[in-house]
């Protein structure tokens, strides 16, 4: 098998593992805000509390099959069951293809199934829970650590500490000098976002935290003028930072390079 055969291979089973991991984070995403467990007790449907068939947990194929159904009592299935699944699937490949058969894919990868769950629940609750912000910290610092180290580039560690402070205190710093405008759950996705960018290089770091606000501010823009949103309404930031972040990752450093060329630095 060729290097572009190989590679070929990882983006498509990074997809096909993204579609798996898709199916699980529409459970995260709803039982995460509520408290309840991810792991038990299975699946149901809401509607006749049957539980959901292993054949009919497949990821897309099932709700098509089912024609967005429950098969027993026929209670309708949210079209964002797939749509995650679909969503986290793209991703992952994408992903893939970026950062290649490398050490840190594993640790990108998680950021972007996080990332998915977070901006998910923060569009259903305004709010981003610790249950899943903190504990990236741990799992990011171990998987960041081991690629650099397997790399043989422990700098890197370097540049995701200071990148993981650099934006967790911008973001710190906004929350306190506008109270209600930037959520405490904002600045600790900041300091996570931070570290995996940092990790890229200050390129990517940059270019996550401006679009991050550009994103936000034309989205804000946006739903003012369909009417979903009014001057004083809280919209969750949470899906602007990942939306960012994931762009950074994958076109980060092509992005700094063509806006430092564009000014002639």
């Amino acid at each position: 098998m060729t290097v572009s055969s190989r590679v070929v291979a990882a983006v498509a089973l990074a997809g096909v593992f993204g579609l798996v991991v898709g199916s699980f984070l529409n459970v995260v995403v709803w039982r995460v805000p509520r408290g309840e467990s991810i792991v038990t007790p299975p699946s149901r449907c809401p509607g006749c509390g049957h539980h959901v068939r292993p054949r009919d947990n497949v990821p897309v194929l099932s709700w098509l099959v089912l024609r967005g159904h429950c098969r027993d009592c026929g209670t309708g299935i949210s079209a964002r069951y797939p749509v995650v699944e679909l969503l986290t699937g793209g991703l992952f490949a994408l992903t893939a293809w970026r950062i290649g058969l490398h050490w840190p894919l594993p640790a990108f990868l998680y950021l972007v199934a996080v990332g998915v769950a977070l901006s998910f629940i923060d569009l259903d609750v305004k709010r981003l829970p610790n249950a899943l912000t903190l504990p990236s910290y741990v799992v990011g610092a171990v998987a960041l650590s081991a690629a650099a180290l397997l790399d043989h580039q422990p700098i890197r560690l370097l540049h995701a500490g200071v990148g993981m402070a650099a934006l967790y205190a911008v973001y710190y710093l906004l929350m306190v000098l506008k109270p209600g405008g930037m959520g405490f759950g904002d600045v600790k996705l900041a300091g996570v976002l931070g570290m995996f960018l940092g990790f890229l290089g200050w390129g990517p770091l940059v270019v996550g935290a401006f679009l991050a606000f550009l994103l936000g501010g034309l989205g804000g823009v946006g739903l003012l003028l369909v009417g979903k949103a009014g001057r004083k309404s809280r919209i969750p930031f949470g899906p602007y930072m990942v939306a960012a972040a994931f762009i950074a990752v994958t076109a980060g450093h092509q992005l700094a390079h063509a806006y430092t060329h564009a000014i002639g630095m």
